[in-house]
């Protein structure tokens, strides 16, 4: 899928800025949308971008009207945009229901979906913030996407999302990306003995990966090193 259009929300993000750098290494047509243009182009992630194949826009990942506008003409959309400001529930079902309704109005096809690696469960039924000691804040959050992907499972829609999760630790934003990942299912990965961490770059490579050649459709899937 070379040459594709996507639009990815909350592209000023750690997430959201590797996956706008990978896109256009790879010769995509990418759409950036954030919530405060100027301070987005005086980014230094912008302007190692040299502005090549970026048009940036103003848009709201949790309003249908403003994703169906930012979306048309495009062959994909990426969603990473994420608010501490908002409670979690609100903005993430916001989100899904928004972007299901906007991007099937705007007539695109393909959501991939930035999850969170709590919700990626330890044993059947049984989610990482399920894990007596979890912070009520980091489950409050991690319950938001849970709820969004709950949306996502039962909608009678056209576009053909994924979730993609990462793993449940803080990931790298320094390190290099190295173009390495392995994927599950809606379960942690197992440990294979190599790196614990994961870097925002290979994050990134899953994601535009998942445009350009989908191999998961309408589920929660683990990703890692």
């Amino acid at each position: 899928m070379g040459g594709s259009r996507i639009v990815v929300f909350g592209a000023g993000g750690r997430a959201g800025r590797r996956a706008v750098a990978e896109a256009v290494a790879r010769g995509h047509q990418v759409t950036a949308v954030v919530r405060d243009r100027d301070a987005y182009q005086a980014s230094d992630a912008y302007r190692e971008l040299a502005g090549g194949g970026v048009r940036v826009v103003v848009g709201d990942m949790t309003r249908a009207d403003s994703v169906a506008e930012v979306a048309a003409g495009h062959d994909a959309a990426i969603g990473a945009a994420a608010r501490i400001d908002v409670p979690s529930t609100e903005f993430y079902v916001g989100a899904a229901h928004a972007l299901l309704d906007g991007l099937a109005r705007a007539g695109v096809g393909r959501l991939v979906f930035l999850g969170i690696g709590s919700t990626l469960e330890t044993a059947p039924g049984v989610a990482v913030h399920d894990a007596p000691g979890t912070p009520q804040e980091h489950r409050a959050f991690s319950l938001g996407h849970a709820a969004a992907l709950d949306v996502l499972r039962a909608a009678e829609t056209g576009v053909d999302w994924l979730v993609l999760a990462p793993p449940p630790v803080f990931l790298d934003d320094e390190a290099s990306r190295t173009g390495r990942y392995r994927t599950g299912d809606h379960r942690v990965l197992p440990d294979t003995g190599g790196p614990a961490g994961f870097s925002y770059a290979d994050l990134a490579v899953a994601l535009i990966d998942e445009v350009e050649s989908p191999k998961h459709h309408r589920s929660l899937v683990a990703v890692g090193a």
